[in-house]
């Protein structure tokens, strides 16, 4: 049944939240070669986000109704705990035909996330084909490129006239995951480069395909981290670079989509490790709350036993502290703007690494830099804290006769602490990554709250040097 102009008007004006209550409608009055024409309508992506919202029954009977090989598509846009809900409701003969027709990286993806025991029942349910395809991607390294690539693309012979070649892309294009870029390979496989679909539709007929290579072609290792792809693909403008083993010969191509996917993850894992919390390993609203403080607990107990150093270093200035209680007024002030220079280095500089415009040999030029920047910053706190402390001394009798000297404390506290906080901020990421350990984990409280300890000590140290022999 082919869907009439009266439908497709319908569909156009319809909200996603009326096309669930008439896929609905469809579902309970059995009518399903109008649920299917419906359904045909939208595209993956927006059947997978109408579907996802049903009972888990009626989702299950939507993907029955669907064609294969469309039900297959709007499977790969759904998370992966929606795709493992909806396979439980499903029957074998579904899962089967859904697996069969996935793409074998968002395949891989779904399957690596299940225990060895289920993942080996889905893989029994798969064709000796796909099965063979499936166990070679898992084969590689969770988190390789391996695992995020799809053997699915279109290679040539070099040999190959323009119009041969054209002509075994459509006959080979509907099993390609894409076809913006083909392949020219040798007779072991071996890549030699890729071309552009369009630098093929341009050339001349009779031309060789071989002589269309450049011999530009960025290329992905399959065992190498699935980061790598993130990196390569920011130096290219193409949608999909191929896959090779260590002898050269093509087993693959990653797409961007799957590299987005990653550089998401990525970011948001680092996001939340900047916060203070450990990794959430579900969307935020799907995360118990029993897990929430499994995740968040330990960092604040952290940064609270880093925040009692605080105390314990004011109690070693306590005698200071008794003679010239004016000193306590300020301590914020300094303590905060310390802590503020060294989240900001750190957030700079984590974000800088992640995005691969530093390495670690680049540790010097950043040190240097930051000395003259935080001095500068300090300076210009220092200078700022310094007119507050006049403004107060001389208008006011909150402050004693040698405001002066007050507000020298602070413009220099501020210069020493703001230094302070900026190489911190800077240098802890380094050292981190130098030891094998994620620079996210330098995180804005834990800087914060380390620079705020040694904040006390300058603070108190400049007061003791300065005010010796009139306030102490």
């Amino acid at each position: 049944m082919s869907p009439s102009a009266e439908m497709m008007e319908e569909m156009i004006e319809t909200p996603l939240t009326r096309c669930r209550e008439q896929i609905m409608k469809y579902i309970t009055e059995r009518r399903f070669s109008e649920l299917r024409s419906f359904c045909q309508l939208w595209e993956p992506v927006q059947i997978a986000k109408i579907l996802s919202t049903l009972p888990d029954e009626m989702e299950a009977v939507a993907f029955r109704v669907l064609p294969k090989r469309v039900g297959a598509q709007a499977f790969d846009y759904l998370e992966v705990e929606d795709q493992l809900r909806l396979l439980h409701a499903l029957g074998t003969k579904d899962v089967a035909g859904i697996l069969d027709e996935m793409s074998p990286d968002d395949r891989t993806a779904l399957l690596e996330e299940l225990p060895s025991s289920i993942q080996q029942q889905l893989l029994s349910l798969l064709d000796a084909e796909e099965r063979e395809v499936a166990k070679t991607l898992l084969g590689y390294p969770k988190g390789s490129i391996g695992r995020l690539m799809t053997p699915d693309y279109v290679s040539l012979n070099g040999e190959m006239t323009v119009a041969e070649a054209l002509a075994y892309i459509r006959q080979h294009a509907p099993d390609s995951d894409t076809i913006n870029v083909v392949y020219i390979v040798d007779e072991r496989r071996r890549l030699v480069d890729g071309i552009r679909i369009r630098k093929l539709l341009l050339a001349h007929p009779e031309q060789k395909v071989k002589e269309l290579a450049s011999k530009g072609c960025v290329s992905l290792f399959a065992g190498d981290p699935a980061e790598k792809a993130v990196e390569a693909f920011r130096g290219t403008d193409f949608y999909a670079l191929p896959v090779v083993t260590s002898t050269g010969k093509m087993v693959g191509i990653v797409t961007v989509d799957d590299v987005l996917d990653l550089a998401e993850e990525r970011a948001t894992r680092e996001m939340q490790l900047v916060g203070g919390s450990a990794e959430l390993d579900a969307p935020y609203l799907d995360t118990s709350i029993p897990r929430m403080l499994l995740k968040r607990g330990p960092w604040l107990v952290v940064l609270f036993l880093g925040g009692m150093l605080t105390a314990n270093a004011m109690s070693v200035f306590e005698g200071e502290i008794e003679k010239a209680v004016v000193l306590t007024i300020f301590l914020p002030l300094i303590i905060a703007s310390g802590g503020n220079s060294g989240s900001q280095a750190a957030t700079l500089i984590i974000r800088s690494m992640g995005t691969g415009e530093l390495r670690l040999q680049d540790w010097w030029r950043v040190f240097r830099r930051e000395i003259l920047t935080g001095f500068l910053l300090g300076v210009i706190l220092g200078v700022i804290g310094m007119m507050r402390v006049a403004v107060e001394g001389t208008l006011t009798d909150n402050l004693t006769q040698h405001w002066l000297l007050i507000g020298l404390t602070v413009c220099f506290s501020l210069i020493g602490v703001v230094l302070w906080g900026s190489l911190v901020g800077a240098m802890l990421p380094f050292i981190l990554r130098r030891i094998g350990l994620d620079p996210a984990t330098s995180s804005a409280p834990f800087v914060s709250t380390f620079v705020d300890v040694t904040g006390i000590v300058i603070y108190f140290s400049v007061a003791s040097s300065l005010l010796r022999g009139t306030l102490l």
